[in-house]
This record gives structure tokens, sequence and C-alpha cells, in this order.
């Protein structure tokens, strides 16, 4: 992902989250740990022509990994999209030597908790009232193993950030 994306996962953001979608400013944060030798983030798009389709983003502080967003267009659910975002963060963690990956869910969407739970993450607590507003809760889940993650495939192309420079 690069500044230039931000429009467009903006659109994505707003149409897929619009009780608690994230700002400009926050994908703009984010985006300023993703570049250089000392990057502690992985942000990637997924394009299809020239529409953005998907997105996905990682943090790594010392060994862990967090998921901190993936979302994917109404109309590529069920195309593996979401599977080969989560890849690609996968791969990006081994690269930042994470050796564990924890993510937070909302309770009300099945739909990513069967794709995170065929990637091996396995549900370890709730975090009452994380998602604001409408205090939704989290499923907090966590992969403990990284597998080393395969390419991804698809007539989408994933693009990204230099994961350490």
């Amino acid at each position: 992902m690069r500044w230039w994306d931000i429009d467009s996962v903006l659109g994505l953001e707003k149409d897929l989250f619009p009780e608690d979608a994230w700002s400009r400013g926050m994908f703009w944060s984010e985006l300023a740990h993703s570049r250089g030798p000392e990057a502690t983030r992985r942000y990637i798009v997924a394009v299809k022509g020239e529409r953005v389709v998907g997105y996905a983003g990682l943090a790594a502080q010392g060994d862990l990994g967090d998921i901190q967003t993936i979302a994917v267009a109404r109309d590529h659910w069920g195309t593996g999209l979401g599977g080969r975002l989560l890849t690609e963060l996968l791969r990006a963690a081994t690269s930042f030597e994470c050796a564990e990956v924890m993510l937070e869910c909302r309770v009300d969407n099945v739909r990513a908790q069967k794709l995170y739970e065929r990637f091996g993450f396995e549900p370890i607590g709730f975090r009452r009232g994380y998602y604001q507003p409408g205090s939704v809760d989290a499923l907090v889940m966590r992969l403990t193993t990284v597998p080393d993650s395969g390419c991804a495939a698809g007539s989408e192309s994933v693009q990204g950030t230099e994961s350490n420079g």
C-alpha cells in the first residue's frame, strides 16, 4: 500500500466497516512505519484492473505480529482473496521473525473466523466492547507457528510496501 492507495482503501473501509472505519490519518500513520530498515509494518493492496479490491496490514514488535486489518470488496467475497491477503501477511510475519501472530475479529464475523481457523489461528479470549461504537466484542485469535507461506495466486495482484527496507 502506498499513499496514493489511501483514497481507494478508505472507500472500501467505509463500505465494509461503516461504524468503526479507520480514518485517513490512521492509514497515513501506519504507512509511516512501513518503509526503511526500521519498518515495523507491512500494508498491502489487492488490485484488479485499476481497482483496489482488498487490503491488509500487519504490525510487528519483537517476535509478535499483529494483524491490524484485512478487507475484501463485497463482490470478491468467496474468491479466495482474503486467504491470499492473509498469506502475504504471514509471509511478512516470517520476514519480521515473528514467533506468533495475533488478531482481533468481531464475534459476529463468522466468515473471517473460519478463514483464520483454516490458517491455524486458535481463539484465546475475548475483548469486551472492543469495536466502537456499538460495543461489539472481539474474539482474540493467535497463530503460534507462522508457516512459510507460498506465493499468492489468482487474477488480482497483491502489492505492498517493503517489509524490511
